[in-house]
């Protein structure tokens, strides 16, 4: 045997497999949705929304880069919503709009990064029930905690609502559907 023989990871089994399943079926719809676009078309509002597809991935890239952060590094990981700056808010939603010089190659390479990140850390994570307190934000109760599962069951969740939204978008565009 040489000393470039390679070892593999063990085969990741169970709960963190069917997590991992679920988000990569979710991802791929919300993906899927922007095949055979233009990057002007992924930034097209195409309902009364201010949402468009690219921003929709940027958003849903956004949000889960900011709670793997907050699995690894607790609630100074999020932003403090109970204290944004109006400059602050209007950052947040920015990345819900494709803006000048922004590509759905950089959105989709952006993402694609995002979920290895994820997906990596879901696999070694040694315990799915390490647990931080939430940040301070008028939607959660004080002193609540969130668990590294319900975490991913969170981004699973906002990934697979705005795949739907997503598939909205893209039927408004130019009638192309997701499924069906």
């Amino acid at each position: 045997m040489s000393d470039t023989t390679a070892t593999t990871a063990p085969a990741i089994t169970g709960e963190r497999a069917d997590l991992l399943e679920q988000l990569a079926m979710q991802r791929h719809y919300l993906r899927h949705t922007t095949r055979d676009l233009t990057d002007e078309q992924v930034g097209l509002r195409t309902t009364a929304s201010e949402l468009c597809l690219g921003g929709l991935i940027k958003h849903v890239s956004a949000v889960e880069r900011a709670w793997v952060d907050f699995i690894l590094e607790g609630p100074s990981a999020m932003p403090d919503f109970t204290s944004m700056t109006q400059a602050e808010q209007e950052r947040w939603t920015g990345i819900f709009r494709m803006l000048p010089g922004e590509t759905l190659a950089d959105v989709l390479a952006e993402y694609t990064e995002t979920a290895r990140r994820t997906d990596e850390l879901i696999a070694a994570l040694p315990d799915l029930e390490v647990s931080q307190p939430l940040p301070p934000a008028p939607w959660y109760e004080p002193g609540a905690r969130r668990s590294a599962r319900r975490v991913v069951l969170g981004i699973i969740g906002e990934t697979a609502q705005h795949a739907g939204h997503a598939d909205i978008l893209r039927e408004s565009l130019d009638g192309a559907k997701s499924m069906g």
